[in-house]
């Protein structure tokens, strides 16, 4: 009897369950994905875990809370291709450059993005419950101005929230920049858990193509917030953009899927940097 799929419960829009979801892909691993719906996700995982965020990876009997863990667990059970380089210096640099994103980008992008997007009800909650089934879409729209008010508080999404989130992702954009190796990647030679958590946390920023669903072109135009940054580390009006290296990874599934093809391709993965250019 062939084991059980890894089961990766998650947000749908959400840039730490996108960290969760792109090692998976990256490594080549069989999942199944559970998506729920924010605020109402919170029995369900209080149940699993004793604590209330996704993404969560139920792997091999167990369960797996928090993308960097989640990642981490992924590299005992299938190191190759690797996320962690294998030089005791450059694994430190890439685990404190992870834990910088996290700490640092993550939740303050997260802010800005919902302080735009909750006021609008019916569009938020269309977004938000993309793909599911049309009684489940209709009652989170009744429960949506309910649900903003819990997300407004947990978050801590307001006005003042909102600035300084879009400070913090400059600064981000400053420290990747300073970051980034002569080989266009932020660690050594190679692709690994810095440019994967950089890529994926500034997801909602840059809607790269390989993201596995739909993002609104609404907030495609968020990157205009960030328009200023230019690479000298100067406030110039100018475009952000992204230098790609290419990687063999997985195609990036656009849908939950019960499988995950293994079949490898050539497909671009982003470290992020900043261009002058003229904003329309």
């Amino acid at each position: 009897m062939s084991a059980a799929p890894p089961i990766l419960w998650q947000f749908r829009h959400s840039h730490f369950n996108e960290k969760a979801r792109w090692a998976l892909d990256w490594k080549g691993l069989r999942h199944l994905r559970r998506s729920l719906l924010p605020g109402l996700h919170i029995p369900r995982v209080l149940w699993m875990t004793g604590q209330k965020s996704l993404p969560v990876l139920r792997l091999d009997g167990r369960v797996i809370a928090d993308s960097t863990r989640i990642i981490a667990a992924l590299e005992t059970l299938r190191p190759d291709p690797p996320l962690y380089p294998a030089d005791r210096a450059e694994l430190q640099r890439a685990l404190a450059l992870e834990e910088f994103f996290d700490e640092e980008l993550g939740p303050y992008i997260r802010r800005t993005f919902f302080h735009d997007l909750l006021p609008h009800t019916d569009y938020a909650a269309a977004l938000i419950a993309t793909d599911f089934p049309p009684l489940a879409r209709r009652a989170y729209r009744a429960f949506f101005p309910a649900i903003r008010v819990v997300m407004r508080v947990d978050m801590r999404i307001d006005e003042t929230g909102a600035a300084l989130g879009r400070a913090k992702v400059i600064a981000a954009l400053d420290r990747i920049e300073a970051e980034l190796q002569p080989s266009g990647f932020l660690v050594g030679d190679h692709f690994s858990v810095a440019d994967l958590t950089a890529a994926a946390l500034l997801s909602p920023l840059l809607t790269p193509s390989e993201y596995p669903y739909v993002f609104p072109v609404r907030f495609r135009n968020r990157r205009r917030a960030f328009a200023r940054h230019s690479p000298d580390g100067a406030r110039s009006r100018g475009r952000t953009t992204c230098t790609t290296a290419t990687a063999g990874a997985p195609p990036r599934s656009r849908r939950d899927s019960p499988t995950l093809t293994h079949r490898r391709n050539e497909t671009k993965v982003s470290s992020c940097s900043a261009s002058p250019a003229t904003v329309s």
